[in-house]
C-alpha cells in the first residue's frame, strides 16, 4: 500500500514496510522533504505619459523635469527653494533636480507658446508614487510652473488627469527684467546666479511689468506678459 501527501513546501511520500513478525499488514510513513524554490518575482512596470502644454503668448517653457518620489515634497509654496529648483527657475537647468526621487525624466527641449511635449516615465512595482514637475518661464528672472507631489494612486491603467498650473516665483532673484538677468531669447542674460536677493521663499508670481508698462530698463515687452494659468499638464497611466 502506498500513501502520498502533497503540501505547499514539502513532498510527503509514504512507503509500505512489510513486517514478517505480524499477521496484518503494517504500513509506516517515511517523510521525505523536498525544498521547493520560491517563484521568481517579476517586476511590474508602472508607466505614465506626461503632456505639458505652453498656454502663454510669449514665454518659452524650459524642458520640463518630471520626478517620481515616494515621500515628502521637492517644492511647495512658502518653502525656501532648493538650489536644484533655483537652477530651473533662473536658467531652466534641470540636471540636478532630476537626480532626486526614485526615477525621473526630462523634456527634450523648450516648449514654445501653443506647443506641447510628452514625457514618458516608468517606475517598478509602485502605484502610489508622487509626481513633481518643474519648468521655467524663460523670459523671466525666476518664474516657474509645475506640479508638487501629486498622488498617482488615483490612476488606473488607461486613466488620465488634467490640470492647469499657474506661475510661481522662486524668490531667489529680483524681478528686474533686465537683459543681463533674463536668460530667454528676450534678454539672453546670465541666468543662474547663486546670490539670492529676493524674498527668499516660493510664492505666486506677480507677473511681469515690461518696458511698455513703464519699467524703462526692462528687456520685456507687452508680448511677454502672462496671466494664469501658464501651462496645462495631462497625466495618463499607460501600464
Amino acid at each position: 500500500m502506498k500513501s502520498i501527501k502533497n503540501y505547499q513546501k514539502a513532498l510527503l511520500i509514504a512507503f509500505p514496510l512489510a513486517l514478517s513478525a505480524c499477521d496484518d499488514d503494517d504500513t509506516r510513513e517515511v517523510i521525505v522533504e523536498v525544498e521547493v524554490p520560491a517563484p521568481e518575482v517579476v517586476p511590474v512596470d508602472v508607466s505614465y505619459d506626461v503632456t505639458v502644454t505652453n498656454l502663454t503668448n510669449g514665454q518659452p517653457v524650459s524642458p520640463p523635469a518630471v520626478v517620481l518620489h515616494t515621500e515628502g515634497t521637492l517644492w511647495a509654496l512658502g518653502d525656501v527653494a532648493t538650489v536644484s529648483l533655483e537652477r530651473i527657475a533662473e536658467v531652466g537647468d534641470s540636471a540636478e533636480f532630476l537626480t532626486q526621487g526614485a526615477v525621473s525624466a526630462g523634456g527634450s527641449g523648450p516648449i514654445t507658446p501653443g506647443d506641447s511635449q510628452t514625457i514618458s516615465i516608468t517606475i517598478q512595482d509602485i502605484t502610489n508614487a508622487k509626481m513633481t514637475i518643474a519648468a521655467m518661464l524663460g523670459n523671466t528672472n525666476d518664474a516657474f510652473s509645475g506640479l508638487s507631489a501629486w498622488d498617482l494612486s488615483q490612476l488606473e491603467v488607461g486613466d488620465s488627469w488634467t490640470t492647469n498650473s499657474p506661475a510661481y516665483d522662486a524668490g531667489t532673484e529680483k524681478n528686474t527684467e533686465t537683459a543681463e538677468t533674463v536668460p530667454g531669447p528676450a534678454g539672453n542674460g546670465e541666468g543662474f546666479n547663486p546670490t539670492r536677493d529676493d524674498t527668499g521663499f516660493i510664492s505666486m508670481h506677480p507677473g511681469v511689468v515690461s518696458v511698455d508698462d513703464g519699467l524703462t530698463n526692462s528687456t520685456l515687452t507687452v508680448e511677454h506678459k502672462f496671466d494664469n494659468p501658464v501651462i496645462r499638464i495631462q497625466v495618463t497611466r499607460t501600464e
